[in-house]
C-alpha cells in the first residue's frame, strides 16, 4: 500500500517559506488560508501558495524530511525547490 503522507512547502505573502506534512495537501492549503486550523505561523502571513510537495514512504519519513528541510538556510531551501526533488535531503546535510 502506498503511503499518503506528503511533505509540502508553501510561500507566504511575505515571501517566507513554511514546511509541513499532511495526507491531503489541498485541504491543508485551504486550512492555512481560510480557517483557524492553519499553523500559527501562516495565520498572519496569508495567503499562502503551494510551492512544492513530495510523496513520502511513511509518516516517519515525512517527519524526518520535514525536520531536515527546516534545518536548511533559506538559500539552501531555494536550491532544493529548484531541483524539485527531495530524495537525497537526509544525505546532503
Amino acid at each position: 500500500m502506498k503511503s499518503k503522507w506528503k511533505l509540502y512547502v508553501v510561500q507566504c505573502c511575505d515571501a517566507s517559506l513554511y514546511t509541513g506534512i499532511t495526507t491531503d495537501v489541498q485541504r491543508r492549503i485551504h486550512e492555512h488560508n481560510e480557517t483557524p486550523k492553519g499553523a500559527r505561523y501562516t495565520r498572519g502571513r496569508r495567503p499562502v501558495q503551494l510551492v512544492a510537495s513530495w510523496r513520502c514512504e511513511s509518516h516517519s519519513q515525512a517527519a524526518r524530511l520535514e525536520y531536515a528541510f527546516k534545518q536548511l538556510s533559506r538559500s539552501q531551501k531555494l536550491r532544493w525547490l529548484k531541483r524539485d526533488e527531495i530524495g537525497g535531503l537526509l544525505d546532503d546535510r
